[in-house]
């Protein structure tokens, strides 16, 4: 598997994700939505907000490749967020539409991608200040195994709650191969 399509498949199975622990968050009270768990972002609405947070930072960050794709240029439609906690949307009905609209872009994104952007050292200023040389495809790695991080958190508070969340492997995304292909 190309890295390229290792990143279209990571696209999918956070989109994927994403719609299934808002489905199952939409069922919150808005008690529910807000209360502290000890999450690092405080509760479910303070976590999936921080997701589309962190997506957006990186996202504008990677509009100083060289020859950004083409889909970047709708980040202007959304917040530029200015810390890690700041809280875009309080309202679910808005989050979600961001979320859903910034899983679009990350499918078209991957997408659009080609190894001359894979291979770039991307700067960029960190949240502190400091400048860092990153190659483009291992942030763009950081990106997803960010999101599983936190969705992971987000698993833990609705098992907490007593919610099923059901599957979460990204193994049911991934295609099975004829026995003659290990050969």
């Amino acid at each position: 598997m190309s890295l390229l399509h290792n990143f279209c498949l990571l696209a999918s199975y956070n989109q994927r994700m994403n719609a299934t622990l808002y489905q199952l968050a939409s069922a919150l009270s808005a008690d529910e939505w807000f209360q502290h768990r000890g999450a690092f972002f405080g509760s479910v609405a303070g976590t999936l907000n921080h997701l589309l947070v962190a997506d957006l930072i990186w996202l504008n960050r990677y509009q100083q490749l060289a020859n950004p794709p083409r889909v970047l240029q709708q980040l202007s439609n959304f917040p530029a967020p200015a810390a890690l906690d700041q809280m875009l949307y309080p309202d679910f009905n808005q989050l979600y539409e961001s979320r859903q609209q910034l899983d679009s872009l990350l499918l078209t994104l991957c997408a659009e991608l080609d190894e001359q952007h894979l291979q770039q050292v991307l700067p960029y200023t960190n949240m502190k200040g400091e400048l860092m040389q990153k190659r483009f495809s291992s942030l763009l790695q950081h990106l997803f195994n960010h999101q599983t991080h936190h969705r992971g958190q987000l698993t833990t508070l609705f098992s907490q709650m007593g919610i099923e969340v059901g599957v979460t492997d990204l193994l049911m995304l991934i295609d099975n191969e004829p026995a003659d292909a290990a050969l």
